[in-house]
């Protein structure tokens, strides 16, 4: 029997998949010290059990990060047979590897530290580099949100919408949206330059003339690269355009910026918690969680 337990982060979240499972939720005794350190205490004794902790690490990622490792950590001390983390959103899983000489490989020493935490499954949601997860110690399963998020627009009308992504990773995404909405797909390639961080995008035509469109990404963090989708699939006279996407960062003004390239709206999911999630991943991750019981 599984034990649900969710994290400071994904407190709405964790109940949901524990509900779906009609499982045992155990709640999580919270505070911040004076200092910004984290206070935790589970209210129950987990001793003998499969202990699923359910903590996104978005922003704040290192606060979220440092919970999830002592919670982790805390389980195995008191005495939890299994520890599997549900990480929806994955910090620090972009940088997957040594782009320039001598910088951090971000990601290597958040699996080498949950390991050593005792963590020995981990789910996450539409990571960046899933191979590189998979690569390391701990066994991870990567879902995928995207049909979830095709759904919820097909349910809202926009049967046969166009499915576009962004990034030359993204075909993929725009495969699996278009096998929902049924209206073909296609994708915008980019290039980030890796000292500023500025992402261009390649303004090849697309079949998009009086059709409404859904632009679909993994993430959107400061919504440079959907401003600019959004602006070129707007410029082709596309008749209604929406972002959507798994992870909805939304840093600073993000949202607005999108909204005003010509966006209707945009489309996340809880995988991150912000007004745009309307999309949960619980059913999702319940699914996954079943299949390994």
């Amino acid at each position: 029997m599984l034990i649900i337990v969710p994290g400071p982060a994904s407190q709405e979240l964790g109940r949901k998949i524990a509900d779906l499972l009609g499982l045992e939720a155990v709640s999580v005794e919270f505070k911040r010290f004076p200092d910004g350190e984290s206070y935790l205490r589970f209210d129950n004794d987990l001793e003998g059990e499969d202990v699923v902790i359910v903590q996104t690490t978005g922003p704040p990622q290192n606060e979220n990060l440092i919970q999830l490792f002592l919670m982790a950590d805390n389980a195995k001390d008191l005495g939890a047979r299994t520890v599997t983390a549900v990480i929806p959103y994955f910090a620090y899983a972009r940088q997957d590897k040594r782009f320039r000489l001598c910088e951090v490989f971000s990601v290597k020493t958040v699996m080498r530290v949950l390991e050593t935490c005792g963590v020995d499954g981990i789910i996450t949601v539409n990571s960046h580099n899933p191979e590189t997860l998979k690569s390391f110690g701990i066994h991870v399963e990567d879902l995928s949100a995207i049909g979830l998020i095709a759904e919820h627009f097909k349910t809202h009308g926009f049967d046969g919408a166009f499915s576009l992504s962004v990034g030359k990773k993204a075909l993929g995404i725009a495969k699996q949206a278009s096998d929902v909405l049924g209206g073909g797909q296609g994708c915008v390639q980019t290039q980030r330059d890796r000292l500023t961080g500025r992402v261009t995008i390649e303004r090849k035509p697309l079949p998009v003339k009086d059709r409404d469109v859904v632009i679909f990404d993994d993430i959107i963090s400061s919504g440079g690269t959907m401003v600019e989708a959004v602006k070129w699939v707007k410029e082709q006279n596309a008749r209604k355009v929406f972002a959507a996407c798994v992870h909805p960062l939304l840093i600073g003004d993000a949202e607005e910026r999108i909204l005003k390239s010509g966006a209707e709206g945009i489309v996340g999911t809880d995988c991150v918690s912000s007004p745009v999630s309307v999309v949960s991943v619980a059913p999702l991750i319940a699914g996954a969680l079943t299949r390994g019981l």
